[in-house]
C-alpha cells in the first residue's frame, strides 16, 4: 500500500483575490476605478455624456452596488475608444505601429454624428470634387462603414493600487454593423490554450485570459434551416458559375483535331552576354494547317539582368492555335515545333547569337513545364573570338529549322560532319495545352469495320456471329453503366443535359 501514496509534498502557492466573473451586456458601461474617480467631480464633466457618467457614478456610491473590481468596459460614445483601436490587445507578439487606413478608420465611427449639413440633403462639404489633388485622394480613400465598438478592459494593477491609466489594458474587443456582421478581436479560445498578458514594471505579473462563447445554443431546426440556406446559397452560385460558361461549347469538324497552346517565356539563363531577346515561330509539318489570322512568330523584349546568375525573366505570353486533319486512321505522325533563338544586343548595338532551340509541341494536354538547352555555331580561330567580343557578330544558321531534323528534310540521315558548336544557356517555358475533338465515321468506313468483325469471326455461322456480337455489347454496356456509376452526381447530370 505504501507503493501508491503520494510522496511529493512540495509547497504550492494560489491567489484567489485576483480572479473576477463578471456578465457584460452590448454596450453596456462598467466603471473602472479612474473613472469613478474622474466623474465624482462635476467640474471635469464637459459633455452631456460626461454629466450623465456623473449622476451613475453618484447613484453607485451611494447604493454601493458596484458590481466590477478590475474589469471595466469602454462602449461605443466614450472618448477613450478612439484611443484603444492601437494597442496590442492580447498575447506575446512584438507591437506594430498603425496603418495609415486604420488612422483613417479610426475618425469614420462617429460620422453620422460628426456630420452637420446646411438642410435635409445637402451637405456642406462637395459631392463631387472634379480636380483632386494627391493629398485629397490618400484622405478620402477610406472604407465607410459605420461600426460600433466596445472594450473590454481590465485594471491589471496589484491590489490597492488601482485606478492608474497606465495599469490598464485591453482584454476584448467587440464591433458590429447593421448587417449584423459582429468583429471580435481576440478570438474565443475554443479548447486553445489561454492568452498571456504580462504586465509591465517591475512585478511583470503573467495573467491568463479566457474568452469562450456562451450564447445559447442554436436549436437543431434553426440548424438544419440554415444549412439549407448555405446548400441553397451554393447551388444558386454553381448555377451561376454554369451560366457563364454555357454547356454549348464550339466543337470541331468531325475528324480534326483541334490544338490549343497558350504558353509563356519564363526566363533564359547561362548565357554569355546580358541584354537577352527571344526570336521564336512555329513550323507545321503536313496535315497541320492554321486560321488565316493566326501570327506564328514572335519577339520578346530586352531583358537586362541586375543579379550575378544572370537569369534573364521575360513572363512573355504566348498563344497558337493549329488543326489536324488526315483522313488515315492512325496516330499522329509528327507535332508542331516551336524553334527559337536567343540573342543579345547591348549599349553599343553589338549583336550576338547566343544560342539555337526548340520546343515539340507536348502531345499530352495539360501543364507543362519545360526547360529546353541551346546551343550555338562556333568558328574555330582567336579572329572569330575577338570580332564577337569587340564589335559583335556571329556565325548564323541560315535555316533556324536545322536546328533539329527539318521538316522538309526528305533524306535518311541527316549529316552535320564538320560543324562546330558550342553548348551555352536554356530558356524555360510554361505550357498549357487543350486538345479537341470530335469522331467521325462515314457509311463506308463504317461498313468495312463490320465487315473487318465477321471476317473476324470466319468460323462460325451468320447467327452464332450475331451472338456473339450481341453478347460483346452487353459486356459493354455493362461496363459503362459501372463507370457511370462511380461519377460524381453532378457531372452525371451535365453529361444528360
Amino acid at each position: 500500500m505504501a507503493d501508491s501514496w503520494n510522496t511529493d509534498t512540495g509547497e504550492a502557492v494560489y491567489r484567489s483575490r485576483d480572479v473576477e466573473e463578471l456578465v457584460v451586456g452590448w454596450q453596456e458601461k462598467f466603471f473602472s476605478q479612474y473613472e469613478m474617480e474622474l466623474f465624482q467631480n462635476e467640474a471635469v464633466c464637459q459633455t452631456p455624456l460626461d454629466r450623465q457618467y456623473h449622476k451613475e457614478v453618484k447613484a453607485l456610491n451611494r447604493n454601493k452596488s458596484r458590481r466590477n473590481n478590475r474589469i471595466f468596459t469602454y462602449t461605443d460614445h466614450d472618448r477613450y475608444t478612439n484611443c484603444l483601436l492601437f494597442h496590442q490587445l492580447v498575447g506575446c507578439a512584438a507591437p506594430s505601429s498603425p496603418t495609415f487606413l486604420a488612422e483613417r478608420m479610426a475618425s469614420v465611427r462617429h460620422r453620422r454624428q460628426d456630420r452637420h449639413t446646411m438642410d435635409c440633403s445637402i451637405p456642406k462639404s462637395k459631392i463631387v470634387n472634379w480636380e483632386p489633388t494627391e493629398e485629397f485622394v490618400k484622405s478620402s480613400h477610406v472604407v465607410n462603414n459605420a461600426m460600433q465598438t466596445m472594450h473590454i478592459m481590465a485594471d491589471l494593477a496589484p491590489p490597492g493600487s488601482l485606478g492608474q491609466k497606465e495599469n490598464e489594458c485591453l482584454l476584448v474587443t467587440i464591433k458590429t454593423d447593421g448587417n449584423g456582421t459582429v468583429i471580435l478581436k481576440p478570438d474565443f479560445n475554443k479548447g486553445k490554450e489561454p492568452y498571456r498578458i504580462v504586465t509591465e514594471g517591475e512585478r511583470r505579473e503573467v495573467w491568463r485570459l479566457t474568452v469562450e462563447n456562451v450564447s445559447t445554443a442554436m436549436k437543431p431546426d434553426d440548424k438544419e434551416k440554415e444549412q439549407n440556406m448555405y446548400k441553397d446559397l451554393y447551388v444558386r452560385h454553381k448555377d451561376y458559375l454554369n451560366s457563364l460558361v454555357g454547356q454549348d461549347f464550339e466543337m470541331p469538324p468531325g475528324g480534326i483535331l483541334r490544338y490549343l497552346m497558350n504558353g509563356e517565356i519564363i526566363s533564359a539563363k547561362g548565357f554569355e552576354y546580358d541584354n537577352l531577346y527571344i526570336h521564336f515561330f512555329m513550323e507545321l509539318p503536313n496535315n497541320w494547317s492554321s486560321l488565316p489570322f493566326q501570327s506564328l512568330s514572335g519577339v520578346t523584349q530586352t531583358c537586362r539582368t541586375k543579379t550575378s546568375g544572370k537569369v534573364s525573366y521575360f513572363s512573355f505570353p504566348f498563344s497558337f492555335e493549329t488543326f489536324y486533319m488526315s483522313e488515315k486512321e492512325k496516330s499522329i505522325p509528327q507535332w508542331p515545333v516551336l524553334y527559337f533563338k536567343v540573342l543579345s544586343l547591348d549599349f553599343w548595338q553589338r549583336y550576338r547569337t547566343e544560342g539555337y532551340g526548340y520546343l515539340l509541341f507536348p502531345a499530352i494536354p495539360g501543364k507543362h513545364i519545360i526547360t529546353c538547352h541551346t546551343w550555338r555555331p562556333l568558328q574555330i580561330g582567336t579572329v572569330s573570338a575577338l570580332r564577337r567580343f569587340f564589335i559583335g557578330g556571329s556565325p548564323e544558321l541560315e535555316d533556324n529549322s536545322y536546328v533539329r531534323i527539318p521538316g522538309t528534310f526528305k533524306g535518311e540521315r541527316l549529316s552535320r560532319f564538320g560543324f562546330y558548336t558550342e553548348t551555352t544557356g536554356s530558356v524555360t517555358f510554361n505550357l498549357h495545352c487543350m486538345q479537341q475533338a470530335r469522331a467521325f465515321v462515314d457509311a463506308s468506313m463504317l461498313k468495312k469495320r463490320r465487315q473487318k468483325v465477321f471476317d473476324q469471326l470466319g468460323g462460325f455461322s451468320q447467327q452464332g456471329a450475331v451472338c456473339t456480337i450481341l453478347e460483346a455489347f452487353q459486356r459493354a454496356r455493362t461496363k459503362m453503366q459501372e463507370a457511370r456509376e462511380s461519377l460524381p452526381r453532378d457531372l452525371i447530370t451535365l453529361i444528360s443535359h
